[in-house]
């Protein structure tokens, strides 16, 4: 399903006559730029490692959002206390008494509620677990998207739709568009313009 509607495409400086084809590929160039399966809530697993010497982490798709009214965007929580990289022991002795009682590598569940979190930005910041040392790894499974899609978003796919019918080759309307033809010119299509437009929906840590 693409982002534009038919009674916005005019209102966004398209031809009343555009089929929902331009609009649908648009919407698809749109994810794959931004890096992710939809800026629709879309549930996400996601493994992360945390910061040396803090409790905090940082997910890669924003903004964090529920699926309902009254419920957390961070629908469930694993942590543990994987044995630290080399030169991040942050409490040897206890991390030796960690690792003769095998503690180290065992997932816990950790309540969501417990994690505060930002919206906006997706950052986490978790407890300390039950033996007072911090975990060091979690994967979170979380709900991330825009309840609403923004007017830049809905500019953004009226804009590629007008660079591929003007660019040579892909602007005759009668032509059905080819994945891979599209493909070629992407370059063009999701121009500096559309780029700065989407930029806040760029998914963080990927690439």
């Amino acid at each position: 399903m693409g982002y534009l509607q038919p009674t916005q495409y005019e209102s966004y400086g398209l031809s009343s006559d555009v089929t929902d084809d331009w609009i649908t590929v648009a919407s698809a160039m749109i994810d794959t730029h931004c890096r992710r399966v939809s800026l629709n809530p879309t549930q996400y697993t996601e493994r992360l490692r945390l910061q040396e010497g803090s409790q905090t982490a940082r997910l890669s798709y924003l903004p964090l959002t529920p699926v309902a009214p009254a419920t957390l965007p961070l629908v469930s929580i694993q942590a543990r206390y994987a044995k630290p990289r080399r030169g991040q022991l942050i409490y040897p002795l206890q991390e030796e008494v960690l690792w003769a009682f095998s503690l180290p590598g065992a997932w816990t569940t950790v309540d969501p509620t417990t994690v505060d979190f930002v919206a906006d930005s997706g950052e986490l910041v978790f407890p300390l677990n039950i033996m007072g040392l911090p975990y060091n790894e979690v994967e979170v499974v979380y709900t991330a998207g825009l309840a609403t899609i923004p007017d830049a978003v809905l500019s953004a796919c009226a804009l590629i739709v007008k660079n591929a019918q003007a660019t040579p080759g892909l602007n005759v309307k009668s032509s059905k568009l080819d994945t891979m033809q599209i493909q070629y010119f992407s370059n063009n299509l999701i121009d500096g313009t559309v780029q700065q437009l989407l930029a806040p929906w760029v998914a963080n840590r990927l690439g």
